[in-house]
């Protein structure tokens, strides 16, 4: 274990100059413009139109208004000195029921974003998808049906044929945990099913959706992108007696089953007698792990906080601090009986622990399983209740708490190089506030905060402190 200060608080730290650093997005979350130019709905339209699904019922129909104002956002991310721009491409945008033709006016949009990153020294890093599935899709199952997998493929083509001479990194899925679990389990992201059978056959179809993916970038892109995959990889901490048992089958349903078939290994068995009650695993077809395996360049690690575990003992009420809105399903099909105990704080404003040492636990852990992998950090940041005041040169937001969250996290992923992790960078999230799905605008993350009835954009003392550590290599005091 590396030494320093035990709270993550380590002064003076250099990152390496090809350390890319940076600050990402998610195109429903800050674009609007949901009904322009062509764009078709998605499942994240309609559940945040549905009444009960999203706080305050707010909807992503205007977001940031980054589809208009696109333009000085970028000028904002070359002002604070960001190296990569990690973004997402809305596929409603390209295809607006995620099959046929592409559409001009969308393909356009990101090209005019990726030739502006360019343009500004800044490297676009783009997710082919963050959650927002053409609703026509949904509506002939979404990603419980195989043919979703075939039809991203074709997605994945249309946009590397127009920006694969262009694009830095290619991820395909933002944390398909999320999609699977969340959005056919657990009900508390869209399409806001509950059904444990179909979360798993959506595990196995985004898997395969990924592979195929790179499959087709690979056959079009012309220049030399790295390709890659986001997961939100879960940290598990055991507790008492029966925590190594709930840890090594939320570790199987949260981890493994996305690490197994992206590096070749196939779904654990453990995991497929687990879950037996629930799936047969049909949905798997022959020769499926070997399209999944597909070589990739870099890992995107998403990490913001840890989970403690134990079996429930049938008896006592049932503990389910996992960190996720409860909606009336669950995310872990076949766990029913593993409970997820309170974290001890700090917390945030999202109620997640604060705990820096996961993510170099994490990083180190990956890198000693894959050790010819290189990481990076897709996605780290925090949500606090911002204030805004008036300080001596106009309004401004002293988000003290969350400049404390990244400095004791960038200290652990130095820690994490220092171990001989492959680390190769570090994107915050988010460049602004904005739409954080079920939460509606009610959670800020971003180091540029949004007022939501003018769109006017203010840089937080976290943007001044991130753009200082950009300049510096060096995590500033």
């Amino acid at each position: 274990m590396t030494t320093g200060d035990p709270d993550y608080r380590d002064s003076g730290l250099e990152f390496p100059a090809d350390f890319l650093l940076g600050s990402a997005t998610a195109s429903y979350q800050i674009e609007g413009a949901v009904h322009e130019d062509g764009r078709g709905p998605s499942i994240w339209d309609t559940f945040s139109h549905t009444p009960g699904k999203v706080w305050n019922g707010d909807t992503g129909d205007v977001a940031c208004d980054h589809y208009h104002r696109w333009e000085s956002d970028l000028d904002l991310m070359a002002e604070l000195g960001l190296e990569a721009y990690r973004f997402s491409i809305a596929w409603p945008r390209i295809q607006p029921t995620g099959r046929g033709p592409a559409n001009e006016a969308g393909l356009a949009f990101y090209e005019r974003l990726v030739d502006g990153l360019i343009a500004r020294g800044i490297r676009p890093i783009a997710t082919l998808y963050h959650w927002d599935l053409p609703q026509a899709l949904e509506d002939e199952g979404g990603w419980t049906n195989r043919a979703t997998a075939e039809a991203f493929a074709e997605y994945a083509r249309l946009v590397g044929e127009r920006l694969g001479d262009r694009v830095a990194v290619w991820t395909t899925l933002n944390e398909p945990w999320c999609s699977a679990y969340l959005g056919y389990g657990s009900g508390a992201h869209a399409p806001g099913l509950l059904d444990g059978a179909k979360a798993l056959a959506a595990v196995h179809h985004l898997n395969l959706a990924h592979g195929l993916a790179v499959r087709a970038l690979r056959e079009v892109v012309t220049n030399d992108p790295g390709f890659s995959i986001t997961l939100n990889l879960h940290v598990i901490r055991p507790s008492g007696e029966t925590g190594h048992e709930a840890a090594r089958r939320i570790d199987g349903l949260a981890n493994r089953v996305f690490l197994g078939p992206i590096f070749g290994d196939g779904y654990p068995e453990d995991v497929i007698a687990d879950t037996a009650g629930v799936t047969d695993w049909s949905f798997v077809k022959p020769g499926d792990t070997d399209l999944i395996a597909q070589p990739i360049d870099v890992l995107g690690v998403n990490y913001y906080s840890t989970v403690t575990v134990r079996m429930w003992d049938g008896v006592s009420p049932r503990v389910n601090a996992d960190g996720h809105k409860d909606m009336g399903g669950t995310p872990w099909p076949g766990s029913e009986h593993v409970e997820f105990l309170e974290q001890p704080g700090p917390y945030t404003a999202m109620g997640w622990n604060i705990d820096p040492s996961g993510l170099e636990d994490l990083l180190v852990a990956l890198h000693g399983a894959y050790p010819d992998v290189p990481l990076m950090i897709t996605e780290n940041g925090a949500a606090f209740d911002d204030v805004v005041t008036e300080g001596p040169d106009g309004p401004e937001v002293r988000d003290l708490d969350r400049i404390d969250y990244l400095r004791r996290h960038f200290t652990a992923a130095h820690r994490a190089i220092s171990r001989g992790v492959d680390l190769r960078g570090y994107q915050v999230w988010s460049l602004l506030d904005n739409f954080e799905w079920g939460y509606g605008y009610s959670k800020r993350f971003g180091i540029v905060r949004v007022d939501y009835d003018t769109l006017e954009r203010l840089p937080k003392a976290s943007a001044r402190w991130f753009a200082e550590l950009i300049r510096s290599r060096r995590i500033p005091a």
